[in-house]
């Protein structure tokens, strides 16, 4: 007898699953039947939340759904905050988790692992949060959840399977193989913007998340236009090193100059985010008003006014947007030149401190060429996020955007190696989010994951300490004392060294890189 779950494990390998990050337990004993002799990899973190952020990061470098096994009650819950993040951040995430027996639901009896409403709980967090009841109903649910994450602005999608589902028969059930694609952009849409874009003289090109996975069709709309390209923080690594490029945050007053004398834009993939367009809180972004939006998503394009929305994929509409403008009207001459100054200005506007972390970051960079960069909330992190230009498009994301969980880094880290596993990738986290998910150094070691991870000990939180300075408010509780490093790392049985200074980062990251294994580098900063 197939019990439904060893049906499950059979339907996410159609599905193409080939990692699940899970701690077992006692609810979920009958959701692991069936794995060990599947083709998918079991990760096991040292917390579901870990598991969460793996996922994350995972799904970030791969462009697959990160898959998470939890258990009910605890086990959920510890998983919420990384499914906030990837509500957040528009990452793809499923989330299957055990609940107790269906009889015992919303008694309040006292069982193990007890919620009141776990799904009616869930369904705050998730896309859509389902209770599967009987065996048929698996193929049909997993299907939703993979079209949804193909076909529209993804995040993360919740299904539970009670204990005394898990067990009945499920001969026979097939996976239900959907191939649904985001909505076509509207003809009429498109060619009303190949006209305002054959218009414009000082057009201007705002790059989001949603564009990271078209780097060639908005390349070549940038180049048609003579337009420069301004990318948020999870569009770093487009355009790299580009003429057109401006990798610089539109909270700074040089990006917000360049897109007010702009007399047309086009955001593709961004939600206008006040993390990436009003980082300092100071009200200064004005939203364009000769605008056009891209989105996968409807309900993100009826949040903000636009003269044309465009509901497609941004690598779909860039290319029917091309193909409509045709080779008309020569480019705008002076992009190279708006973008050049834009990127001067805006690099000397940020103080010589984040300058010089902007420069560490490019450090890592420069000594790993195409490297994956995870970053936790730290000063070179969002030092980096004001400016710094990536050299792989989809390959530097944090947590200091968006929901900004802390603790982040390393697990994401973990699940970005796996996912891509010919690619350097480095972990830049501090000494305050490293002490949030520091056991996931046993997970890499696992998991054989060669994360490099570089902490920024600063011994506390730093970013809030000057935060608390700046509004005369005496620090309170943010100097937390942080572990000896490096001797942590070495009881985990992973090699670690401190470092003098930044001057020596290049060459441990070399040796850290030529491990092939995890390795902790530390960096003590005044």
């Amino acid at each position: 007898m197939t019990t439904v779950g060893e049906a499950l494990i059979t339907l996410l390998e159609a599905h193409d699953v080939d990692t699940v990050f899970g701690i077992p337990g006692v609810h979920t004993v009958e959701l692991y039947r069936g794995l060990a002799r599947s083709k998918i990899r079991h990760v096991t973190p040292r917390h579901e939340q870990g598991a969460g952020f793996m996922a994350d990061g995972y799904a970030r470098a791969s462009g697959k759904p990160g898959v998470v096994f939890v258990i009910t009650g605890p086990g959920l819950t510890n998983t919420i905050t990384a499914m906030g993040q990837a509500r957040a951040d528009s990452v793809p995430m499923l989330v299957i988790s055990g609940v107790n027996a269906t009889p015992t639901l919303g008694k309040g009896l006292g069982h193990l692992h007890e919620l009141p409403d776990q799904r009616g709980m869930m369904e705050k967090v998730a896309l859509f949060s389902h209770r599967v009841t009987d065996a048929d109903e698996l193929p049909g649910v997993l299907a939703r959840a993979f079209a949804l994450f193909s076909s529209s602005r993804p995040g993360p999608v919740h299904i539970e399977i009670p204990t005394d589902i898990m067990v009945k028969p499920a001969d026979g059930i097939a996976a239900l193989l959907t191939n649904v694609a985001p909505p076509e952009p509207d003809a009429a849409a498109i060619a009303e913007a190949a006209r305002l874009c054959a218009a414009a003289r000082r057009p201007l090109i705002l790059a989001g998340g949603g564009a990271k996975r078209a780097e060639a069709p908005l390349k070549r709309l940038a180049e048609r236009m003579g337009a420069p390209v301004v990318q948020t923080a999870n569009a770093r690594g487009l355009l790299h090193r580009h003429p057109l490029g401006v990798p610089a945050s539109p909270s700074l007053k040089a990006v917000r100059a360049l897109m007010a004398e702009a007399d047309l834009v086009i955001a593709a993939g961004t939600e206008f985010g006040p993390t990436d367009y009003d980082g300092y809180s100071d009200g200064g972004f004005v939203l364009p008003t000769n605008l056009i939006r891209i989105d996968i998503g409807a309900d993100q394009l009826a949040r903000r006014p636009a003269r044309i929305s465009i509901q497609a994929d941004c690598g779909v509409a860039l290319e029917a947007l091309l193909a409509e403008i045709g080779k008309g009207q020569p480019p705008s001459d002076d992009g190279p030149a708006r973008a050049a100054a834009t990127r001067q200005a805006a690099f000397a506007e940020i103080s010589p401190s984040l300058q010089a972390q902007t420069r560490a970051v490019e450090a890592i960079r420069d000594a790993l060429p195409g490297s994956i960069i995870v970053g936790d909330s730290t000063q070179p992190v969002y030092a980096a996020n004001l400016y710094y230009d990536h050299d792989r498009p989809g390959s530097w994301f944090n947590a200091a955007t968006g929901f900004g969980a802390l603790g982040y880094g390393p697990p994401a880290a973990i699940g970005a190696a796996l996912a891509v596993p010919d690619a350097p990738v480095v972990c830049l986290t501090g000494d305050g989010g490293f002490q949030f998910t520091l056991p996931e150094l046993g997970a890499a070691l696992d998991a054989s994951a060669p994360v490099i991870f570089v902490v920024w000990n600063n011994r506390g939180y730093r970013e809030i300490e000057t935060s608390m300075l700046d509004v005369g408010v005496e620090p309170v509780g943010v100097s937390p004392a942080p572990p000896d490093f490096c001797k942590l790392a070495e009881a985990y049985g992973i090699a670690a060294e401190r470092l003098a200074g930044i001057g020596h980062l290049a060459d441990a990251l070399q040796r850290a890189r030529a491990t092939g294994l995890p390795y902790v580098i530390e960096i003590p900063v005044d």
